[in-house]
């Protein structure tokens, strides 16, 4: 009995060998930790990757000690967040990361596969949303009353600044979005057919009344509600297309997923509540006031904050 099954115990034993030297050598166990911030590891793994992350992003090869500061400030961030109930689901971070790939004209799965291809893991840009997102969701909302700007300071701003009466000057605008609809699939040259067709109606549409009596009779057309915006809630290409525009016509037309779009004008009229230089003042100052008071917050949780740097760190133990 003890000659049979010692070859069974012999072989089990050779198979457990391996598969620990196997699983010793995989990347997951080749990690080190680098630094320990309140009980959360950072380690070698993620410093390559971020350094990756921001060599692409940068164009720009940081020292790996601005890269641990800033893998440490992002777990001091979600940590706090976290004690303020600013928690985003795995869903918000899918969507902010969805979101990016859009501003880069990707999908998801080819953002994914872009980022693959330079060595950089999605987790490693979604950890960097992450934080950003509950950063920011928590600075704004614990110090919401000290971030306020005030219109006072904004119109000293704007006299202090020297521009003209011109520049500050903004408008209101009364839009009604026009589109004659093109199928998708649809041949160029049906496009081509209906962008003519618009240009056409240009000339004919003389008033807004005109323009709804007449969008709303023709086919595979359509007219929307009254749209009201300010000059500073407006890009500046579509601010000099419509006051270019007299009121009551239609603005050229744009080739856009649903098929040929423009704009009829209804009103237009002058406004000093918000203009779009005051909005530039005003997002400007925001923004100082915000990082003046992000960095202060940061520096008062490092302060109270346990980082021990362990073997290949270059910081000192402690902060």
């Amino acid at each position: 009995m003890t000659i049979t099954l010692f070859p069974r115990l012999a072989w089990r034993v050779a198979i457990f060998a391996f598969l620990l030297f196997a699983c010793s050598n995989s990347p997951l166990h080749a990690q080190t930790v680098v630094v320990m911030v309140n009980g959360e590891p950072v380690t070698s793994f993620d410093i390559e990757q971020r350094t990756r992350l921001i060599q692409i992003s940068t164009r720009k090869t940081p020292t790996r000690q601005q890269v641990i500061d800033e893998l440490i400030d992002e777990k001091l961030k979600i940590r706090e967040a976290k004690k303020y109930g600013v928690n985003p689901t795995s869903s918000d971070i899918d969507q902010s990361y969805a979101s990016m790939g859009t501003r880069m004209r990707m999908s998801p799965e080819q953002l994914t596969k872009s980022l693959a291809s330079q060595g950089v893991r999605p987790d490693t840009i979604k950890a960097r949303l992450k934080a950003d997102l509950v950063w920011g969701s928590l600075v704004r909302g614990r110090f919401k009353d000290s971030l306020l700007v005030n219109d006072r300071d904004v119109n000293e701003a704007l006299k202090s600044s020297g521009d003209d009466q011109q520049k500050a000057e903004g408008f209101e605008y009364q839009m009604r979005p026009v589109v004659l609809i093109v199928p998708r699939g649809a041949a160029p040259s049906a496009m081509e057919s209906r962008r003519k067709e618009a240009d056409s109606l240009r000339e004919r549409v003389q008033s807004c009344a005109e323009a709804a009596q007449l969008f709303k009779a023709m086919q595979n057309a359509t007219i929307r509600d009254t749209v009201v915006k300010s000059s500073a809630d407006l890009p500046p290409p579509l601010r000099d297309l419509l006051d270019k525009t007299p009121i009551g016509h239609l603005t050229p037309p744009e080739i856009t997923r649903q098929g040929v779009e423009m704009v009829a004008v209804c009103g237009k009229k002058a406004t000093s509540v918000d203009t779009p230089k005051k909005k530039e003042i005003r997002e400007k100052m925001f923004l100082e006031k915000y990082e003046k008071k992000s960095k202060a917050y940061l520096e008062e949780i490092r302060k109270s904050a346990m980082i021990e740097y362990r073997q290949g760190g270059t910081g000192k133990k402690g902060e």
